[in-house]
Parts: C-alpha cells; sequence; structure tokens
C-alpha cells in the first residue's frame, strides 16, 4: 500500500480470490439460520486460503503479511455480509494475544487460530467499551462477572477474558466448560452478526502476561478492521440501489434517469469514497506503526459508521416498499449498519473522547 487507498498487484490480487470464493460459496441467508451463525464449510475454505493467519507472525504459526491485508479480506466479508469468526475470533481474540505481549500464550494459541482450528472469543465490554471500564473482576483468584456483546462467544473454544483485579487490568485465558462460566445467545437486530453475554461466578482462569495499554491498542485495531466491514457493506449497498434505479421504471423511464435521485445517489457515492480514505488511512498507520494511528482509528469508527447508515437508509429509501421484505437484501446492509455503528462503542463517544471542543 504506497497511499492511501492504494494497493500492491499481490494484495489486489487477495482482493479478486476472496472476493471469486465468496461470490461461489457464500450464503448469507443460510448462515443466519445455523446453530453458530456462519457457514462452518465456507470457514473452513476461508481458513486453507489463509485468511484467519495473515495478521499473525510466522512465528506463531501465521503467514506474517498485516493489516493491510486484512484490511482487505473484512472490506470483501463486509460487502457479501459473510458472517464468519473473522472479527471476533481473529481480530478481537488474536490481536489482543498478541499485543499482549505473552509469548506462552501466543505460542500455545495462536496457532489454532491462525488455522481456524480453533475459535477464541474476547470478553471485555460491559456498558461501554473502555479500557477502564470492565466488568469482570478478580476476587480471591477468580473471576466473577457478566461480560456482554462478545462476538463468536457461544461457540468459541477458548474465552480470553479482561478482568480488573485492584485497578490493574488483565487478561486471562478461561475454558468455556469450566464451572461457573454461562453462555447465553444475545439478541440483537442485525441478523449477520452473532454476540453473546458470558457470565463469570467465581471461575478460575490463567493468567495471560498483559502489557498496561493493550485493550486502548485493541480497540484502535478492532475499529479499523470495522471500517473495513463498514465500507464493503457501504459499498454493495450502493451498488445494489444504483442497479435497481436502472431497471425500476416509473412514468415510462428508468427511476436512475431522474435528477432528484441522480444528485441523491452521488452524494452517497461521495461520502463511500471519503468512507474509503479514512479507512484505508487507519489500516496504514496501524501497518507502518504509526503516531497517528490512534486518532485515525477513532475518526475510521465515527465516520465509516456515519457513511453505512447514510447509505444504507438512503438504499431503502431509494427501493421504496420492496427493500423491508424479508426477500430483498436491502434492509439486511440497513440492520447491518445499525449494529456495526454500536460495536466498540457509540460514534458519539468516539466523538467525545477523541474531540471534546467538537462536542
Amino acid at each position: 500500500m504506497n497511499g492511501v487507498g492504494v494497493f500492491t498487484e499481490e494484495q489486489n490480487d487477495l482482493r479478486v480470490m476472496i472476493r471469486s470464493l465468496l461470490d461461489k460459496r457464500s450464503d448469507m441467508r443460510a448462515a443466519i439460520d445455523t446453530d453458530r451463525g456462519y457457514q462452518e464449510s465456507l470457514w473452513q475454505q476461508l481458513c486453507e486460503v489463509g485468511i484467519a493467519s495473515l495478521a499473525i507472525p510466522e512465528e506463531f504459526g501465521g503467514a506474517g503479511f498485516g493489516a493491510i491485508e486484512s484490511h482487505v479480506v473484512l472490506e470483501e466479508l463486509g460487502r457479501s455480509l459473510t458472517p464468519s469468526p473473522m472479527l471476533g475470533s481473529v481480530v478481537l481474540a488474536g490481536q489482543a494475544l498478541l499485543v499482549s505481549g505473552d509469548r506462552e500464550a501466543c505460542e500455545r494459541l495462536l496457532p489454532g487460530i491462525a488455522e481456524g482450528s480453533s475459535i477464541a472469543a474476547l470478553c471485555w465490554a460491559g456498558s461501554v467499551w473502555s479500557d477502564d471500564d470492565v466488568p469482570v473482576t478478580v476476587t480471591d483468584g477468580t473471576l466473577t462477572g457478566v461480560a456482554e456483546y462478545v462476538l463468536d462467544g457461544l461457540y468459541a473454544d477458548v474465552l480470553v477474558v479482561a478482568a480488573s483485579d485492584d485497578g490493574t487490568v488483565s487478561l486471562y485465558e478461561v475454558d468455556p466448560s469450566a464451572a461457573g462460566v454461562t453462555r447465553r445467545n444475545t439478541p440483537t437486530m442485525d441478523p449477520t452478526r452473532r454476540l453473546s453475554t458470558v457470565e463469570f461466578a467465581g471461575v478460575t482462569g490463567r493468567k495471560i502476561d498483559t502489557a498496561p495499554d493493550t485493550l486502548a491498542k485493541v480497540r484502535d485495531i478492532a475499529c479499523t478492521a470495522l471500517s473495513a466491514d463498514q465500507i464493503g457493506a457501504a459499498a454493495a449497498s450502493l451498488d445494489m440501489t444504483v442497479e435497481y434505479s436502472r431497471t425500476r421504471v416509473q412514468f415510462g423511464r428508468p427511476i436512475g434517469s431522474f435528477q432528484a435521485l441522480k444528485h441523491r445517489m452521488a452524494d452517497m457515492y461521495v461520502l463511500l469514497e471519503s468512507a474509503k480514505s479514512v479507512s484505508y488511512a487507519a489500516a496504514r498507520s496501524l501497518a507502518e506503526q504509526l503516531p497517528s494511528a490512534h486518532d485515525d482509528a477513532g475518526v475510521a469508527k465515527v465516520h465509516c459508521s456515519e457513511a453505512l447508515s447514510h447509505i444504507a437508509a438512503d438504499s431503502i429509501q431509494i427501493h421504496g416498499g420492496i427493500a423491508i421484505t424479508w426477500e430483498h437484501d436491502a434492509h439486511l446492509y440497513f440492520k447491518r449498519a445499525h449494529g456495526s455503528s454500536q460495536l466498540f462503542g457509540r460514534p458519539s463517544e468516539y466523538v467525545s473522547r477523541y474531540a471534546p471542543a467538537a462536542v
């Protein structure tokens, strides 16, 4: 990536390969009805071509690439609304282990995550996704509390739990089958992304050596990754809308020929391109470990959330009544927009956190 929005030939080839595979194999509606909420056979195929290993170092069983390659994959998954453990297991849990700096834990847990044979879940959030508001606490050496909004938590093979011990936050490895662990599904508006609630009642965990700023760094990685998913979904929503405007006829002509709708779709396009720019900038900052990575992730979280929400809402309006029928995909992109904007914190929280003067 030699600048914002510019990819290498290899990265473009990766995009073409992933899009081709998803076009042939991804069945988002079928995935919604499965126990896990994703197609296990498709996830296995995706792992066979290496998507789960991209951002994991070779020494831990990965391919040793980085944030840009993962960004490309997440954008394509978002475009097709393909449910998968990529964001929850690979990005959240996998990167939390890497950022923690605990080499022994990485050597033991990351190879399974990289090959897709093990699903991990990061249990962190309570009411907000904040590194100083961790709902699980350590009492007499055991974990107690309730983590909400856990991606892949219901079927994870290993739980990586953020817990507060007298004001110091550390990560703990917990066996989901351990006594005192209760997992339940959390109903959400977006059926393409499963969340769960995980309760810990005096659970024994294995402590992971944790760097002081681990959660803050993981949040930046998560927001940047989420922005890739969002711009992929926004691009698909716009493409769907433009195509519909070419074929839907009113008053004897395609509705896309009406000036008001042309202007509206042009605004959607400009919004998408600006979202791509901030998303790619955040990915580049992470990949190159730039000082601006923290702020760039926050900007991507806010702008890409708002861009997808606006584009998906305009798509619904231009499609009309057909968009809110179950058979049409437009409402699923709208639901993804709503759900992802709340994931890892509301955009307004980031505006308050990073730019108090703008509030």
